[in-house]
């Protein structure tokens, strides 16, 4: 079976050959890596960030384009269709590798990484606890920065991931652009997922999921893109899962699932994250979920249902 970097490699490589079609560029470092500009520098495109999507997701995943109607209102939308949960959300999609690279004590790039290169570090407290790794002679790394990755962030990439710098590709969008704003909602199945993670669940019970999620409109800057991208899952994913599990262990976290369980709940995100000058580590964790959850048990047949759509917090946000 091929490795999630190998997957997500070939998924870049078919980003590269249509980068004209893509609204994208693509760069061959000195070093020898590749780094695919799908935003900081051009336009981008909805479908370059499908694809960087599926790229984050180990080539594990399927996602796809959908209207979403809200009542009053229609956004377009994604869907995604996963079937190795925990490999592709977890060990692949989830943002948890903090690149940065200091020249002279002082931060001269920073980004949050997914991808499958992740799998290859290996070092982040998650993947430990997982025990998933995964071996490679290649690694793909996406990045969600307003700044292109150089020399220094792909050799670092290379040595952390015991690869060579020439088969590294690194990935990059700002959130404030289309392909960024597509693969945040993207997100949706793993933000559940990992919701469950934090709250004990044993994930590896997660069969299969499905989400669905608005894609947030293009906002002025980063910070108000990361206040509407996170309204959009927040207030607008939903997401379904398949498991199979004793149906009371279900019953002990499922009412905490949605992000209607939050204490910071009911309003839009900006407002909560300058509130909690701009940090993440502030706000409480039970809000970073989907608005809407199901988890259909297969030995017992049940279904569990939590949370609902908020429409009127999606339109003040993403509308106004």
């Amino acid at each position: 079976m091929k490795s999630m970097n190998e997957r997500s490699c070939e998924i870049a490589q078919r980003m590269a050959v249509d980068a004209d079609l893509l609204n994208i560029s693509v760069e061959k470092l000195v070093c020898g890596a590749t780094v695919i500009d799908a935003g900081v520098k051009v336009t981008g495109s909805l479908e370059a960030g499908r694809l960087f999507s599926e790229v984050c997701l180990g080539g594990l995943a399927k996602v796809n384009f959908c209207p979403l109607n809200f009542g009053h209102f229609t956004l377009p939308g994604v869907s995604i269709m996963v079937s190795h949960p925990v490999e592709a959300c977890m060990t692949a999609q989830y943002a948890g590798w903090s690149v940065e690279v200091k020249v002279e004590g002082q931060k001269a790039y920073q980004a949050m990484g997914s991808g499958p290169a992740r799998s290859l570090y290996g070092k982040e407290a998650l993947l430990q606890e997982l025990g998933m790794r995964e071996k490679a002679d290649m690694a793909v790394l996406a990045l969600e920065s307003h700044k292109l990755p150089g020399n220094e962030v792909a050799s670092r990439t290379a040595e952390k991931c015991r690869v060579s710098p020439e088969r590294v590709t690194l990935l990059v969008a700002p959130t404030a652009s289309l392909a960024g704003s597509v693969q945040v909602a993207a997100r949706v199945v793993e933000t559940g997922l990992h919701k469950m993670f934090e709250l004990g669940f044993d994930i590896s019970s997660i069969l299969s999921g499905f989400g669905v999620c608005p894609i947030a409109p293009i906002a002025q800057d980063n910070l108000q893109a990361i206040g509407r991208t996170n309204d959009a899952v927040l207030y607008g994913g939903q997401a379904w899962y398949t498991a199979k599990i004793d149906p009371d262990k279900i019953e002990e976290i499922f009412e905490k699932l949605p992000s209607s369980a939050s204490m910071d709940y009911g309003t839009p995100f900006y407002e909560i994250f300058r509130r909690n000058d701009f940090d993440f580590y502030k706000i409480d964790p039970l809000l970073f979920s989907p608005a809407e959850v199901y988890i259909n048990e297969l030995t017992s047949g049940r279904t569990f249902h939590a949370g609902r759509v908020n429409s009127k917090i999606l339109q003040k946000s993403l509308l106004s």
